[in-house]
């Protein structure tokens, strides 16, 4: 598995014009460009379903996705894993979904103050799989809290799946099992990441 390799997006990429893309008027003077094609970004999570296929192999496991932005990752992610079993097999892997919340996020900025809500009756995870789906990683601080309460669960294995992973200075050096994009220490929005509940868009856009 090359788990931490992924798409590097460097400083000075400029992404895409919006005019080549059919992006809502009303959203037009809010961004600065289309960081990521909707088309792209389906091609890479294909390809980390087939990582994290590969990696389990026919064990069965426990998808928990970090709400709000991991809802849609999680949905492409297990539907693609789920042809990648039914390409090499006759049999379906059996797995759960369930949902957890994490909270360190005021409009565009990182509080550093982390609330974790959903977490209680987390011990049906001992001793399985667990597949934690995010949408994206900015400082690692508050998947390093998750990761400690699931630690107390006693899983038998725990692995993390993001879409995105932010350069940053303020960075806790926390790296993903599976990483979609490595992009700038840019706020970015679409794809199910908001700003204040604002841009449900397909592809990845850079919000000014």
């Amino acid at each position: 598995m090359t788990g931490n390799s992924c798409i590097v997006l460097s400083d000075d990429y400029k992404g895409y014009e919006l005019e080549y893309f059919c992006v809502p008027r009303h959203y037009e003077d809010s961004l600065e460009c289309v960081l990521i094609p909707s088309g792209l970004i389906q091609d890479r999570i294909e390809r980390l379903a087939r990582d994290v296929a590969a990696d389990l192999g026919r064990e069965p496991f426990a998808a928990l996705c970090v709400l709000k932005g991991g809802y849609k990752f999680l949905a492409d992610l297990l539907e693609k894993i789920k042809q990648c079993y039914r390409f090499s097999s006759e049999n379906s892997v059996p797995f759960s979904v369930d949902f957890i919340r994490l909270q360190s996020y005021k409009d565009d900025h990182s509080t550093g103050d982390v609330k974790v809500l959903g977490v209680d009756g987390l011990s049906f995870l001992q001793n399985k799989n667990v597949l934690v789906v995010e949408d994206i990683i900015d400082t690692g601080k508050t998947m390093k809290v998750l990761l400690e309460i699931l630690e107390k669960q006693k899983p038998k294995s725990v692995k993390v799946a993001s879409l995105f992973v932010k350069r940053t200075s303020s960075s806790s050096g926390l790296r993903p099992d599976y990483v979609g994009f490595e992009i700038p220490d840019r706020f970015i929005v679409g794809y199910a990441l908001d700003y204040n509940e604002y841009f449900p868009c397909e592809s990845c856009l850079c919000h000014q």
